[in-house]
């Protein structure tokens, strides 16, 4: 017999998270190790830094053709990176 009131794991460690203010913390972390997975090896080897501050990810880039084609397509990679980890995690990208 299956009980009326159940909810899905997921939704309930969703819920949990948002209560005890670690959901954004925890999207930050994801969004940030998928960098390397959504960039490919190839721009993780001039990738240096990487922080958000103030829904901003900001990414230090050490070859500068790779950083001006990038910023190029910096609205693009954050929409990128925000569907992978499946939140809106940053509004913008800064190459420094």
């Amino acid at each position: 017999m299956r009980k009326s009131n159940t909810e899905r794991i997921d939704s309930v460690i969703q819920q949990f998270m948002r209560i005890n203010g670690i959901e954004t913390p925890y999207n930050q972390y994801r969004l940030i190790e998928a960098w390397p997975v959504v960039m490919g090896a190839q721009i993780q080897r001039y990738t240096e830094n990487i922080f958000i501050k103030n829904q901003t990810l900001h990414v230090q880039i050490t070859s500068p053709t790779i950083k001006q084609n990038l910023l190029m397509e910096h609205r693009a990679l954050a929409r990128r990176l925000n569907e992978y980890v499946g939140a809106q995690v940053i509004e913008d990208i800064h190459f420094y």
